[in-house]
């Protein structure tokens, strides 16, 4: 199946639910069994596909939207989080234990820096940062103690988009496993497990649940690397409302069709900011000469509706004003709705290994799924209000 055709149909089976299209939403807990040998049964597969044994470990409504992303992705299987940094935390501790070494992209999501940094440190586990594109040079970095190579491509607040495949190649070649959060592809635009990636992560707020309104986050995992993955989901604790996972599965089967919306208005921004005086370069994947744009030609299909640009030279006073004063644009710290939105962002705060080529501030915008000439028109209104402020 193509991926539209897969995000239409799987994870769900109307044959079993007296024919109504979409999996029921099952609010559960305690789960009741007939006989000693069924509970018994039920619990030593409690990990198993399908299997209900209680409702933190998964109902047919978590399993089906982790049916539908793991076949999205290629993936073996998924599990269902409370969040996106839920995801991210549970994938790493699969993985690593004290005295351990992790690989993490410098361009990371801040959530995830900090967490290596904080959480991690404190279990006696060691972080280094790398240069996004490092590629297969990354194996020069590789110590005996180094479990996980962590990806994000693109790069969170600066867009570059890494080599995966050769990084993956010098990981599994020293035993690492290589871990990617894939949030801004929604799993649509990139498939991991054809590059490399042993485990995929998502914060399914953002594109799959679509709609603003969920927190979630998913991992998928190859076969090899599933069931450290459950196991840790399962140890943690985590556990994902039924009707966020609702919201997620309602949201996915509209993904493509938003996704190539999201695309499509956001290169007309790019483009459009581009040409702007006040624009000193775009950071934007799919565009020529923007960090990486090889590779994302190469490995990607499409650009969701997230990208940044750096702005020449201007006051903190101006480029409030620019901000405070957008009528469609919100300023707001999620993406991957309908909605548009703009931050200006600090990402060398964030960065240890390669910072960030930037003498202007930089802002993220996220086009979102309005009109593009209205979208333009409140960005020209913003550049006048900047200039005005000078």
């Amino acid at each position: 199946m193509k991926k539209d055709t897969l995000l239409a149909h799987k994870g769900r089976n109307p044959g079993a639910n007296h024919g109504v299209v979409n999996p029921p939403v099952y609010h559960a807990s305690t789960i009741v069994y007939p006989t000693v040998a069924a509970m018994k049964a039920a619990q030593a597969n409690r990990f198993g596909h399908g299997q209900v044994t209680y409702g933190r470990h998964g109902t047919p409504t978590t399993f089906a939207l982790e049916d539908a992303l793991a076949a999205l992705e290629g993936g073996h299987r998924a599990a269902t989080l409370p969040s996106g940094l839920a995801a991210i935390c549970a994938a790493l501790l699969a993985f690593v234990k004290q005295g351990d070494h992790v690989l993490m992209v410098d361009s990371v999501y801040g959530p995830s820096r900090n967490f290596a940094m904080t959480m991690l440190k404190n279990f006696g586990i060691e972080t280094t940062f790398y240069d996004p594109m490092v590629g297969a040079g990354i194996a020069q970095m590789i110590r005996p103690n180094t479990r996980v190579v962590f990806t994000e491509s693109p790069g969170s607040l600066t867009f570059e988009v890494q080599d995966v495949p050769a990084i993956a190649k010098a990981a599994h070649a020293a035993g690492a496993v290589v871990l990617m959060d894939n949030t801004w592809a929604g799993g649509y635009f990139f498939r991991p497990f054809e590059h490399g990636v042993d485990v995929s992560i998502h914060a399914a707020t953002k594109y799959i649940v679509g709609h603003s309104d969920a927190m979630l986050g998913l991992v998928v995992a190859n076969e090899q690397h599933f069931p450290a993955v459950k196991a840790s989901v399962a140890g943690l604790g985590y556990c994902a409302g039924p009707d966020d996972v609702y919201l997620a599965l309602r949201g996915l089967r509209t993904m493509g069709v938003r996704l190539r919306q999201h695309h499509e208005t956001g290169l007309s921004l790019a483009r459009w900011l581009q040409a702007r005086p006040e624009v000193a370069r775009v950071l934007h994947p799919a565009l020529p000469g923007s960090t990486g744009h090889k590779f994302w030609k190469r490995d990607f299909t499409g650009a969701s509706g997230l990208f940044g640009c750096i702005l020449k030279p201007a006051s903190e006073t101006a480029v409030n004003a620019m901000l405070d004063g957008m009528k469609l644009f919100a300023m707001g710290y999620s993406w991957g709705g309908f909605e548009s939105l703009i931050l200006h962002t600090e990402p060398n705060k964030l960065r240890t290994a390669k910072p960030l080529v930037a003498d202007g501030p930089v802002l993220r915008l996220h086009a979102g799924l309005e009109d593009p000439t209205d979208l333009i028109a409140d960005l020209e209104a913003g550049f006048e209000r900047l200039n005005r402020a000078r």
